[in-house]
């Protein structure tokens, strides 16, 4: 029965939750966005202090993988790789299309569907992956633009449950007006979606290389250049 501590940083959302055996057992979440830095070893801590459980008791860590941000996923990634490397523990990677797959699931209740996440990206584009019942993924992540030669592609799935960022939904329910289209809104990024897939992948030992894994960011990093002083 594995103790995996699941980490979500790819949004603004920033979340951890501690899992036994697929099993939700402590879950701890921030939404004021874009505070990772500040509040994630804070979070870790609380969490295992909450359960009483101690960072050597854990079998591995488990983090968002992408896509996401450039600085929330860098963030998640060191901390899980900084706890993997010093505790000897895998390390788990879990695709953000795919736990928001799961969060759809659960919201939505249907056993008859695909599943298709979505996550916003520029003007008419998204990033999207889809999903059979069991969670095979049919369509891996990748970015499409939102028209109706995407509405052609996605049609041969029958009924699809849409959900994801409320901004990206929104533009495939202003494009898409269909009744094979389930609309659930924000799916939610929240770690807790992470924990049967990342229990899966640990029985599975489908685990990552500590020091060469990198998540997908949405593009490269682009620091700000500092303005001269006049």
């Amino acid at each position: 029965m594995p103790l995996i501590l699941n980490i979500e940083t790819s949004t603004p959302i920033c979340s951890v939750c501690l899992a036994q055996d697929g099993r939700v057992i402590g879950y701890r979440e921030n939404s004021d966005g874009n505070s990772h830095a500040r509040l994630l070893t804070v979070m870790i801590e609380e969490l295992l202090s909450a359960n009483s459980i101690s960072l050597n008791q854990l079998d591995a860590v488990a983090v968002s993988s992408g896509p996401g941000s450039y600085t929330g996923l860098r963030i998640g990634v060191s901390i899980a790789k900084g706890l993997c490397y010093s505790l000897n523990i895998p390390l788990i990677s879990v695709p953000t299309l795919g736990s928001m797959a799961e969060g759809l699931k659960q919201k939505s209740n249907s056993s008859l569907s695909y599943y298709l996440s979505i996550m916003d990206s520029k003007r008419m584009d998204a990033f999207i992956a889809i999903f059979d019942v069991v969670g095979n993924e049919v369509v891996s992540t990748k970015l499409v633009t939102v028209d109706n030669d995407f509405e052609k592609e996605i049609s041969v799935f029958g009924q699809l449950i849409f959900g994801g960022s409320g901004r990206a939904v929104e533009k495939f329910r202003t494009m898409f007006n269909s009744d094979r289209f389930i609309y659930v809104g924000d799916s939610g990024f929240g770690s807790q979606y992470m924990t049967n897939i990342s229990e899966q992948k640990w029985r599975a030992k489908k685990l990552e290389d500590v020091a060469y894994f990198q998540p997908f960011y949405f593009g490269e990093f682009e620091p700000v250049k500092k303005k001269e002083k006049q």
